[in-house]
């Protein structure tokens, strides 16, 4: 499921439940170079949790390393192959003559110059998806709660793993259809109220003095307007905006809102299922692997295209935005994410895809509660392990502990182990640039089962449309963590995925306040410059003791 959060517009009492960001100051985000790159700066200097980019470049390059290019792949949305920020750190197939209409690197994927698309094929591409609480549903409510009461029972009996995701799927279900479709007619409303709000504000600022003043309305509509006025002036990105910049402001937020929720009836049609018209394959057959197209950017890439571009954006015009790995690193696009929620044949062929063609490192900003074929995703996780590739995946935006709320695909079979089943995989949470309230407040968080925090808020990247946005998510932070495992791998190439683990978990900046310390497993948030002084102190450089270096030249000596 695409996982982006939108911006916050404080609407108290209206159950509007976008999370919010933090209000340190009124700014227009665009104008502020500062904030545009904060998740580059040094904690040590700044006293900002970033990531301390340049630094760990410079250390690097300090110690005589030369980068090889490493290849990430993002199985996401989508990717805006041609933006002027990516094209350049587009990853090409050396083995695909593009526009030939055939396979001849013999991959089974024909013309996959930047990757691969598992969610189109001949008849177009899938936008919209069910939410997986949906299929399930859909496919087990016959099953478990039919006409034949016996039946049902015995297949309860003879299914009870099925069942129990069930039960889980349809309680989730019932409260989260419910929930989109409120908030849709919620934010039909308010957005049908935008003239309102406006001709009361008269031209003048959005200010609680300003609208204090406003005689109390008669008409209910007019008095719900007046109500929302209020509660928006305490926001800081509106606060003191002028009635037309209000108006601008808030029709961008409702259209965000609205293209949000207007999905969700699809999303929760129990009859809704794009899959065989457009794709065509037999979603059943999980041993499937050719179907698909090389649409890399599909109806709505802007996800996928933010997370791109935070590994390995590059500078371009008027732009500084320049992604964690832009120096070393290539963009493999696989396009496995509809907006809903992705399915699990894909996940699993994404990433079988991106090993066998060269990834050694994927993003994975992506989940939901229940995974009807987690074993097949769980297989892909372990060759991925095989090959030595790096999993990075975005611990989810629901503010829970994901012991209690699982957010599919983990890494533990089961909450009570106390460790993954592979060691290839490493969760991320989401920070902010506020050390008050470090931890975001949509974050998901356990002190086992998610290993770091990086930046996640507020963070500026590439969209499609050849523009840039600040977006919201551990959807964000995961890329960051993506990007800074590359430039440890990109200097150092026979890192493995647990060193590269380790080395991020241990040298991350702590802190305690607000019991920051204990959302994950490292109590901090990472800082690439650190991380790449213990890789190269304790697994490529300082493996080779004086000690190690004697007996390895005597042992020449000898031959």
């Amino acid at each position: 499921m695409k996982k982006v959060l939108l911006a916050a517009v404080f609407l108290a009492g209206f159950g509007f439940s976008f999370a919010q960001e933090s209000k340190a100051k009124s700014i227009d985000p665009k104008e502020d170079k500062d904030l545009m790159m904060w998740y580059h700066k040094d904690f040590a200097t700044s006293k900002v949790y970033g990531v301390n980019t340049e630094n760990a470049y410079k250390y690097l390059e300090s110690k005589g390393l030369k980068p090889k290019t490493v290849i990430v792949g993002v199985l996401d949305s989508g990717v805006q192959v041609d933006h002027p920020g990516l094209v350049k750190n587009m990853w090409s197939n050396p083995n695909e003559i593009p526009g030939n209409g055939k396979d001849d690197d013999g991959n089974g994927y024909i013309d996959d110059i930047h990757g691969w698309n598992f969610i189109g094929g001949k008849n177009g591409d899938i936008d919209i998806d069910n939410m997986e609480v949906t299929r399930v549903v859909a496919k087990y409510k016959s099953v478990f709660e039919g006409d034949d009461s016996t039946k049902n029972k015995a297949n309860q009996a003879k299914m009870p793993e099925e069942f129990a995701m069930y039960m889980k799927a349809k309680d989730l279900f019932t409260k989260k259809s419910i929930d989109a479709q409120q908030n849709f007619r919620t934010y039909s409303m308010v957005n049908e109220l935008i003239p309102n709000m406006v001709k009361m504000l008269a031209g003048k600022p959005l200010t609680a003095e300003n609208i204090a003043a406003i005689k109390k309305p008669t008409d209910q509509r007019d008095a719900i307007a007046l109500e929302i006025l209020g509660n928006v002036s305490q926001d800081a990105n509106f606060k003191g905006k002028s009635a037309a910049e209000f108006e601008t402001l808030m029709k961008k937020d409702m259209k965000d809102a609205l293209d949000h929720y207007a999905p969700s009836a699809k999303q929760y049609d129990l009859s809704y299922d794009p899959r065989k018209e457009i794709v065509g394959d037999n979603y059943d057959d999980y041993s499937e692997k050719s179907y698909g197209n090389n649409h890399y950017e599909g109806p709505d890439a802007e996800h996928g295209t933010h997370v791109s571009g935070i590994i390995a954006g590059l500078p371009q015009g008027k732009e500084i935005q320049h992604g964690v790995a832009s120096r070393v690193a290539k963009i493999m696009t696989v396009r496995a994410v509809p907006n809903g929620d992705e399915r699990d044949k894909d996940v699993a062929n994404a990433i079988r895809y991106a090993v066998d063609n060269g990834a050694k490192i994927l993003n994975m900003s992506f989940g939901k509660p229940v995974s009807p074929g987690k074993n097949v995703v769980w297989d892909a996780f372990k060759y991925a392990e095989d090959k030595g590739v790096l999993l990075v995946k975005a611990a989810g935006n629901e503010n829970e502990d994901v012991a209690e709320h699982l957010a599919y695909p983990t890494n533990f079979k089961n909450v009570t182990d106390e460790k993954p089943f592979v060691n290839n995989v490493i969760v991320v949470g989401a920070s902010t640039n506020q050390n008050n309230a470090l931890r975001a407040d949509f974050s998901n968080f356990n002190k086992k089962m998610v290993d770091v925090f990086a930046p996640g808020s507020r963070i500026y990247s590439t969209v499609t449309g050849s523009k840039y946005e600040y977006l919201d998510g551990t959807s964000m932070a995961s890329p960051v963590v993506s990007g800074a495992a590359a430039i440890l791998l990109a200097y150092m190439p026979n890192l493995k995925p647990d060193q590269i683990i380790e080395a991020l978990k241990k040298s991350s900046n702590q802190s305690t306040a607000d019991g920051f310390s204990d959302f994950s497993a490292a109590g901090g948030v990472i800082d690439v410059k650190k991380a790449a002084e213990y890789a190269y102190n304790n697994f490529y450089n300082g493996a080779k003791t004086p000690a190690v270096k004697k007996a390895i030249k005597a042992k020449a000596v000898k031959k």
